[in-house]
């Protein structure tokens, strides 16, 4: 009889046992943790962006995001009231979204945007020593403003790509998350 109770002593101590192994004290080993985040914080900080913002050209209310990197230098095109390049103004927004293409087999051209647009694609070509067929390798940063129907934005940057610029991009306004 007695090596029956302390049979079922020792099964009794051995559920407990399983039942409380859950609340040992694990060991956690930190190191490789700190590591990571340090090498993390460390390459964060050196490959900040340090570019200048664009100057946002005046009467184009651009739209907001919250990620992406800032805007270095580039070949602006403004699409506000007025489109402009280079801070220069071209047409009235609505002139270029009624025109016409000219180009056969091209109907989303704007012809005086193309005229623009090439002649600067030229004069950078001329600079580089580019043949007149090669794509142009300088950015045309499109702004436009945030209440811009997209078929005209589809018409501009076909005519950009069609007068010889291969890196167009659009930019935003950039805001903090606040939270």
């Amino acid at each position: 009889m007695a090596r029956q109770i302390s049979r079922a002593r020792m099964a009794r101590e051995t559920r407990r046992g399983a039942q409380f192994a859950k609340f040992k004290l694990a060991e956690l080993n930190l190191v490789p943790l700190v590591d990571t985040l340090v090498s993390i914080v460390f390459f964060a900080l050196v490959t900040a962006t340090v570019g200048e913002l664009a100057p946002v050209v005046a009467g184009v209310n651009l739209p907001e995001a919250r990620v992406g990197t800032n805007a270095l230098q580039q070949l602006t095109l403004g699409i506000g009231r007025q489109v402009t390049l280079a801070n220069q103004p071209l047409m009235n927004t609505v002139d270029a979204a009624q025109s016409q293409s000219n180009v056969p087999g091209q109907p989303l051209i704007i012809p005086p945007l193309y005229s623009a647009l090439k002649g600067k694609a030229d004069s950078i070509r001329t600079v580089t020593q580019a043949t007149p067929d090669q794509p142009v390798d300088v950015p045309l940063a499109i702004q436009g403003d945030r209440t811009m129907r997209y078929d005209l934005l589809s018409r501009v940057m076909q005519t950009a790509r069609l007068a010889g610029f291969k890196n167009i991009s659009l930019q935003v306004h950039r805001v903090s998350d606040g939270g």
